[in-house]
């Protein structure tokens, strides 16, 4: 008998579109409800979802904003964290992170990450708090929380805000606690390629602090009283969550355990079948990733980037030039960071999605076992 030819067909970074194709039912029926209410912005769909992701994370309270980086700088707005202040980032992450830091006004105090997982550092975070240090930025990376226990410690110890960027961990837990629950504030966010995606922009800030999330609800507002709609207490802005992707979110929200544990399954396979040059990021013992990305490091990645795009396989690099080596943030540099400047020239995306099968995963490790170096 003849073994059937291997699959040829593409395999894309992130199936965004077999992802929507599963509910598209009920996106159908929530376009038909919020069309009859007429609710665009804010309404019924988007307190039910905040009230939904609060309890989701573990948290008392959500405020729907208009994207995660909005919600880091109103995170930041809201603690008072302005001119004078350093906020200490991992310098592995995405530009956001160091985007919304500016944004409030203060300095971002670029730190180096583990070298097994890429996370921020707590060593380092130690080394780099200082007499103007607000706050520390735990960015949870690729869907791994970062040493939450280590960073909490260290930040009550100098009475500094410990910030959760959890842009990327939608779900994600350490130590039993899930993202969003141990700093005093997180945000999220709903880009469509995110563990929990929106159709479009969308994002979230979660706390436990009932006050700052009252202030973070109404600097989102124009800064808008609670008592009239005309009076505005202080200098906002607009940033708000529309009651379209609010409800596509809740239909969305209902999944997310079951596709978390879908990437995990993807991730297992990605280490039984990778070749011994492509190696998977560590993941800490206390960790349960959502595997937001499938990073691995490789030896050649020209070699094994020319292989995939050869055999119509989607990839990423997350992130080829650190934060403290962009020509926006340059002023900010301090000298080297050897452990993120070595990995943003080995690390490479592979596709990672709940859709995936076991064949398509195995054909990704079978490219990438052909690969020669050039």
């Amino acid at each position: 008998m003849i073994a059937p030819a291997p699959s040829t067909a593409a395999i894309p970074f992130l199936d965004v579109q077999g992802l929507t194709d599963r509910v598209r039912g009920d996106l159908d029926r929530c376009w038909r409800e919020v069309l009859s209410h007429g609710r665009f912005v804010g309404g019924p769909h988007v307190e039910a979802f905040e009230h939904r992701f609060a309890e989701y994370c573990e948290v008392a309270g959500c405020v729907g904003v208009g994207n995660g980086t909005d919600a880091l700088e109103l995170i930041l707005a809201a603690l008072g964290i302005g001119p004078g202040d350093e906020v200490v980032v991992p310098a592995n992450t995405f530009v956001a992170t160091v985007e919304a830091v500016c944004a409030a006004g203060a300095r971002p105090r670029f730190v180096d990450v583990d070298p097994g997982t890429l996370e921020i550092d707590p060593d380092a975070v130690a080394d780099a708090v200082g007499p103007r240090t607000a706050a520390v930025v735990a960015v949870h990376m690729f869907g791994q929380m970062a040493d939450v226990d280590r960073l909490a410690a260290l930040t009550e110890r100098h009475g500094i805000a410990l910030v959760e960027d959890a842009a990327q961990a939608h779900g994600a837990r350490h130590g039993g606690r899930r993202a969003g629950s141990v700093g005093v504030a997180a945000a999220f966010s709903f880009y469509p390629g995110k563990n929990l995606g929106a159709l479009g922009d969308g994002g979230a800030v979660v706390s436990d602090d009932a006050e700052l999330v009252a202030r973070i609800r109404q600097m989102g507002d124009h800064g808008r009283a609670g008592s009239g709609r005309y009076l505005h207490e202080v200098r906002g802005r607009n940033s708000r969550l529309d009651s379209l992707q609010a409800a596509l979110l809740s239909v969305k929200l209902a999944r997310l355990d079951e596709d978390n544990s879908r990437r995990r399954s993807v991730m297992q396979r990605y280490r039984d079948h990778l070749p011994a040059d492509c190696v998977p990021l560590a993941s800490h013992p206390s960790s349960e990733p959502v595997h937001h990305l499938a990073v691995v490091r490789v030896p050649d990645r020209a070699a094994a980037t020319a292989a995939l795009d050869a055999a119509g396989i989607g990839w990423g690099l997350h992130y080829p030039v650190p934060c403290h080596h962009q020509p926006a943030f340059a002023e900010f540099a301090r000298g080297p960071l050897p452990v993120t400047e070595t990995a943003a020239r080995q690390i490479l995306s592979l596709p990672m999605s709940p859709t995936m099968t076991p064949e398509q995963v195995e054909r990704v490790c079978d490219v990438l076992s052909r690969v020669e170096p050039t």
